[in-house]
C-alpha cells in the first residue's frame, strides 16, 4: 500500500489550496481515509476525514467550513480542499488510511490509521 501527498505550497491569508492523495495497493473505496496535519514538535491532529461505510465527512473544528474533504474513487484519490487559508493551518499535512475498519469514536486518533502518506507542507504567510 502506498500513499502519495501532494499540493502543498506557500499561499497568503485568505487563499485556496487543494491537496491530493494518490492511493495504491488498496480497494481505495471500501477504506477509510483521514487527513492529518502536524507542526512542528507536536502530535499529528485530525484535520478532515471519512470512514467508507460513512458518507458524511467529519471535520476538526477549526476548519470547518474551511476545508472539504472528497474522493474519487475511479482515480483512487481523496482531496482535501482548503480554503480561506489562515496562518495557523501552516503545517505539514499528511493523507492516512486503515486496512481495517475504523470505529467513529477512533477516527480522530491518528493511531487508527496504519498507513501513512509522506507529508507535503503547507505555509500561509501573513
Amino acid at each position: 500500500v502506498q500513499l502519495q501527498a501532494s499540493g502543498g505550497g506557500v499561499v497568503q491569508t485568505g487563499g485556496s489550496l487543494r491537496l491530493s492523495c494518490a492511493a495504491s495497493g488498496l480497494t481505495f473505496s471500501r477504506k477509510a481515509m483521514a487527513w492529518f496535519r502536524q507542526y512542528p514538535g507536536k502530535e499529528r491532529e485530525f484535520v478532515a476525514g471519512f470512514r467508507a461505510t460513512d458518507s458524511n465527512p467529519k471535520y476538526a473544528d477549526s476548519v470547518k467550513g474551511r476545508f472539504t474533504i472528497s474522493r474519487n474513487n475511479a482515480k483512487d484519490t481523496a482531496y482535501l480542499q482548503m480554503n480561506s487559508l489562515k496562518p495557523e493551518d501552516t503545517a505539514v499535512y499528511f493523507c492516512a488510511t486503515s486496512t481495517g475498519g475504523i470505529i467513529l469514536s477512533a477516527m480522530r486518533e491518528s493511531k487508527s490509521y496504519n498507513y501513512w502518506g509522506q507529508g507535503t507542507e503547507v505555509t500561509v504567510s501573513s
